[in-house]
């Protein structure tokens, strides 16, 4: 009987120690997503894969030093004008620090300092300001998130001249069931800006969410892995007081582990294709085309063509 009960403290004690076993055995103590990725997974379905009307160039580099380059371009083949974009990253992951410096054909320049799980476990906050040399705009913000098991937060102040305009958000989670609320409020104007709810769903492989919007946008949407290859989304949004009502379907499938291929088609009978191939390691290319259901022989088609590059 005594070394029963030695050998039953033994296997709680290591339970207790070991936190896959521990989560495994209380699933409730997930930390929640923050309340602008509910429903991410359906909208990367409908949005990852496509680049409609553009031809977009991403490299990724890092230096030995650790310091991490990501450089972007992409060209509008519609009004061909091309933008650009340069960041470059620095972290001291020993301290929680990262430094990060952008920069874009605006000519507008900006510095982002963040600090993770130094004050306090499961807290970040970030420093962002912006410059732009040619007009003389600045702009400076204030981001705080702390997420822990059943609860996500942010506030976030961004600061004006006319006075401060304070973004609030929280999500909390108890056994796959998610509900959150996000507030803007501009101090100038002493109004709110923003007033949106959310409910949600998720497991593994299934999730659903819904969310109003200033009480007069709703939407929602479904998102579900029938296989280890294939991936769905359904997408509803309407707004109070229109007959509008926006419907759309996605699907992407794996066809192995360097290629897949992604689809799309909403109510207004707009139907996308993607194509997205891994060429080598660090080098992706996508491939997608929209075509206007509605006028199939009328013209107005648009392509896309996506490079990534990664060193």
């Amino acid at each position: 009987m005594i070394f029963d009960l030695i050998g039953w403290l033994e296997l709680n004690v290591i339970t207790l120690k070991s936190p896959s076993i521990l989560s495994s055995i209380i699933g409730a103590m997930a930390v929640p997503p923050s309340y602008s990725d509910l429903g991410k997974s359906a909208k990367d379905i409908f949005n990852k894969g496509f680049g409609f009307g553009q031809v977009k160039l991403d490299v990724k580099t890092k230096s030995a030093s650790g310091v991490e380059f990501k450089t972007a371009g992409t060209s509008n083949t519609d009004t061909s004008k091309v933008v650009g974009s340069l960041e470059t990253k620095y972290k001291r992951s020993e301290y929680g620090l990262t430094f990060t410096e952008k920069w874009n054909t605006d000519n507008t320049l900006g510095t982002e300092i963040t600090i993770e799980d130094q004050i306090a476990k499961g807290l970040k906050l970030t420093f962002d300001t912006t410059f732009s040399p040619n007009t003389g705009k600045k702009s400076g913000k204030v981001k705080t998130a702390y997420k822990r098991e059943y609860v996500n937060l942010g506030c976030d102040v961004d600061f004006d001249f006319a006075g401060p305009t304070i973004h609030g958000a929280a999500v909390v989670g108890y056994e796959g069931w998610l509900a959150g609320y996000q507030m803007s409020f501009d101090t100038a104007k002493s109004k709110m800006t923003k007033n949106n709810f959310a409910v949600g769903y998720k497991t593994g492989d299934f999730q659903l969410h819904t969310n109003v919007n200033d009480g007069a946008q709703f939407s929602g949407s479904i998102y579900q892995k029938v296989s280890p290859a294939l991936e769905t989304a359904v997408d509803l949004a309407w707004t109070a007081g229109s007959n509008s009502t926006n419907f759309g379907i996605a699907a992407k499938y794996q066809l192995d582990n360097s290629a897949s291929i992604s689809a799309k088609v909403n109510n207004t009978s707009l139907i996308g294709v993607g194509y997205t191939q891994t060429l080598r390691k660090g080098v992706k290319l996508t491939l997608s085309a929209l075509v206007d259901g509605k006028s199939i022989n009328s013209g107005g088609h648009k392509l896309g063509l996506g490079l990534e590059l990664e060193a």
